[in-house]
């Protein structure tokens, strides 16, 4: 990069927020999907106008700019392909302000949700929000990503507890979008445009959150199927009888072994199917849905139910289920993954539908997800050093997306589209819409700078494996 711009980079940031000596440059260049692309140079600024000063910059001179969080992302939204700067927001990671009145937070993007959720235990909220990444990620890059999680089914995705943003345009332009209100029509919705985008509009600098009184109590039920499809339709059943817990999570045998192996645990490992099913609200209305949940499981022959007994056997069944995609890698390090979302009456048919793939193709697949609210994460048990394997994953997604759509399904639930899905875009959505989508990050973003060759397919930039 020209020393021109590196001393105007210097003038904004200091030393200590600037690197660009190849070993500085490794945390900045890979995430989740483990493919490395070196930026040329990492910038990670501690100040909005610091933030829209390097905006400036990059676009006077057309250098792309990855946005950066905790890289935990599993499409490469992440990734600076093009080279250019990455952007880290991890040093904007302060909880300006928890207000009590209006149960609202506001906080920077490089906060994770854990430090958050500790803060506002304290006084007796909490934020629903809760991605299998919490540890790890940032609430910027939930935002970006428009993350979805475990709780889900209950309490909504990402975009649902956010209120308002500031945010730096790729010209470097500080905006402001919605305020720390309930109701606000004024306008176009900007906020909830920029939620979801994938670090492809703007670069959010501070986040409005929305709180809520923390549950008064909590229950976790497990239950083991022998048969898998019976499980799928106990998932429709729930709902169809009017239950709405906050989560209902899904793992399959292939699952349950790699888990036993990874974390130490007894799992039954002729198990077919392993349901994690949460409850919360008062004490009286879980005990009440509690009951009634039980009865409905037993009519689906289950071969066991067991309710955690207290918080310490909660946190060790979540953490089976967090654990989930580390364990798979552990054991299949060539994993590929696909991130469908059916209608929730869909469910009993996509499980079928991935056992018919996998017998079609002679591979191995991995399922576990977000059963609740038709989320699964189908995943490619593959080396990828091996053509042939290559060839089974390709052929795999491309009927596990052609089923899904058949569906009236998506081919992504929250992981997001970035670098690795990006060839699938037109299947989903018309040239119409597309150009559309375009239109709008044309008018963001003139010059392109802002996280390119994400989202919109270009065979230059097809990195599906």
């Amino acid at each position: 990069m020209d020393e021109k711009i590196i001393k105007e980079l210097k003038e904004i940031l200091g030393s200590d927020e600037l690197f660009f000596e190849k070993e500085d440059l490794k945390p900045f260049s890979y995430d989740a999907t483990e493919r490395t692309y070196y930026p040329e140079i990492a910038v990670m600024p501690t100040k909005t106008e610091q933030v829209a000063g390097i905006l400036k910059i990059a676009n006077r001179e057309k250098i792309p700019v990855t946005p950066q969080g905790g890289r935990t992302g599993l499409s490469g939204g992440a990734l600076p392909i093009k080279g250019g700067i990455a952007l880290s927001l991890l040093r904007m990671n302060r909880i300006i302000e928890i207000d009590l009145n209006n149960l609202i937070a506001i906080v920077e993007p490089g906060l994770n949700p854990v430090e958050l959720q500790q803060e506002v235990n304290k006084v007796g909220l909490f934020y629903p929000p809760d991605p299998s990444s919490q540890v790890e990620c940032t609430i910027g890059g939930n935002v970006a990503e428009n993350a979805g999680y475990t709780r889900a089914v209950r309490y909504g995705v990402t975009k649902d507890w956010i209120l308002g943003l500031e945010a730096v345009l790729p010209t470097g332009e500080i905006i402001h979008t919605g305020r720390k209100l309930y109701k606000d029509v004024a306008g176009y919705d900007l906020t909830h445009l920029i939620v979801g985008s994938e670090g492809t509009l703007a670069v959010v600098t501070k986040i409005i959150l929305k709180l809520l009184p923390k549950p008064e109590e909590n229950k976790t039920i497990t239950v083991i199927f022998d048969d898998v499809d019976l499980c799928a339709d106990m998932v429709v059943t729930i709902f169809q009888n009017k239950i709405i817990p906050t989560a209902i999570e899904f793992m399959d045998n292939v699952t349950i072994s790699s888990i036993n192996r990874y974390l130490g645990v007894n799992l039954p490992e002729d198990a077919k199917a392993f349901i994690l099913i949460e409850l919360d609200g008062t004490k009286e209305s879980v005990e009440v849905e509690k009951n009634k949940l039980i009865n409905i499981i037993k009519k689906a022959m289950p071969r066991e139910i067991s309710i955690a007994k207290d918080d310490k056997e909660r946190e060790k069944l979540w953490r089976i289920r967090r654990d989930a995609l580390p364990a798979l890698t552990a054991q299949y390090p060539g994993r590929v993954e696909a991130d469908v979302v059916v209608p929730r009456y869909s469910l009993p048919s996509l499980v079928k539908k991935i056992r018919e793939i996998e017998r079609k193709h002679n591979i191995k697949i991995a399922t576990y997800g977000h059963a609740g609210d038709g989320n699964l994460h189908v995943t490619f048990l593959i080396n990828r050093k091996v053509l042939s394997d290559l060839e089974k994953a390709f052929s795999s997604m491309d009927d596990i997306f052609k089923a899904t759509l058949s569906m009236g399904g998506s081919i992504t639930g929250e992981h997001g589209v970035g670098i690795t899905i990006s060839r699938y875009i037109k299947w989903q959505f018309s040239d119409s819409e597309i150009e559309l989508m375009k239109r709008i990050k044309k008018a963001f973003d003139p010059n392109h700078i802002l996280n390119p060759g994400k989202i919109f397919y270009d065979i230059e930039e097809a990195y599906i494996l």
